[in-house]
């Protein structure tokens, strides 16, 4: 694909929607997805402390991922996103070779996030996306994913190709890797030993596990693509789909009460707090 020429900043609809609290909704499931890709999911399991803190991987890295598209600087921030990637590679359990700058894997993060965006705005967003906004907004999404300066041939050249793109990847390349087996099981069953907040004493752990457990996993899985909660043997009933929606629906309705600047001001705030907690503990590659 030749390099995009669709301009990102606070006028464009990939800008709005990112800049939204509602855009991390579907944030578990594309992690989730993400660890399901046998390449990145070797990568998280061989190169961080996934299983001992799987949560501090979404806390370290989503605020700089963010920045990548809301900040004045985003490609400098995209370039120093992918550097940290240039040492992430060797051999996953099944003895297969990987590295995380592989073009179809460094591609299949970022797809995910792309996912993510059009899935916030189709169930959690009153107005309707037109076809014309899906091209608009899949555009924008290309020209963010330029911003880190990797190859370009694996991204489709329209929104209707990525869609086709992604549930092949979904259908065919998936597999329950490790690390997707440990998320599985955390969204599942919850476990005492995970820690769900990213700063805190145990008494904010508590009260965050009884806040956030349920509905975190009604989102998670209530937003994986239908292809995946069938391939996993995730289970998802008529119930579930119930509450799923109703839960849609909530932020549908509720966020039309929120100032617009005030979820654009909570969103910035709540990410540049979690960046300034977890600069410390982000991944440095070895020397």
């Amino acid at each position: 694909m030749s390099g995009p020429t669709t301009p990102l900043g606070p006028g464009s609809l990939l800008w709005s929607y990112a800049a939204d609290m509602r855009s991390l909704l579907p944030g578990a499931a594309a992690g989730l997805m993400q660890l399901m890709h046998p390449g990145i999911g070797a990568g998280v399991s061989q190169h961080s402390a996934f299983f001992d803190a799987p949560f501090d991987r979404i806390y370290r890295s989503v605020p700089q991922i963010w920045a990548t598209i809301l900040a004045p600087d985003g490609e400098q921030r995209a370039h120093g996103i992918r550097d940290l990637h240039r040492a992430i590679g060797g051999v996953d359990e099944h003895r297969r070779r990987y590295h995380a700058l592989e073009p179809e894997t460094y591609w299949w993060a970022h797809a995910t996030f792309t996912w993510e965006i059009f899935k916030a705005a189709e169930l959690f967003h009153p107005r309707t996306l037109t076809a014309e906004d899906r091209e608009r907004l899949y555009a924008e999404t290309v020209t963010w994913y330029s911003r880190y300066g990797v190859s370009m041939r694996p991204v489709p050249a329209d929104h209707a190709s990525f869609q086709s793109k992604f549930w092949h990847v979904c259908a065919k390349r998936l597999e329950l890797t490790p690390a997707a087996a440990r998320a599985l099981d955390i969204a599942r069953y919850g476990s005492e030993t995970v820690s769900l907040m990213p700063v805190g004493g145990a008494r904010l752990e508590r009260a965050g596990r009884l806040v956030a457990e349920r509905p975190l996993r009604l989102l998670t899985f209530g937003c994986l693509p239908s292809i995946v909660r069938e391939r996993f043997d995730i289970p998802w009933s008529p119930a579930d789909q119930v509450r799923f929606s109703a839960l849609a629906l909530a932020h549908r309705q509720g966020y039309r009460v929120v100032p617009t600047r005030l979820n654009h001001w909570t969103l910035r705030s709540t990410l540049r707090y979690i960046g300034s907690q977890t600069r410390s503990q982000r991944y440095q590659p070895a020397a």
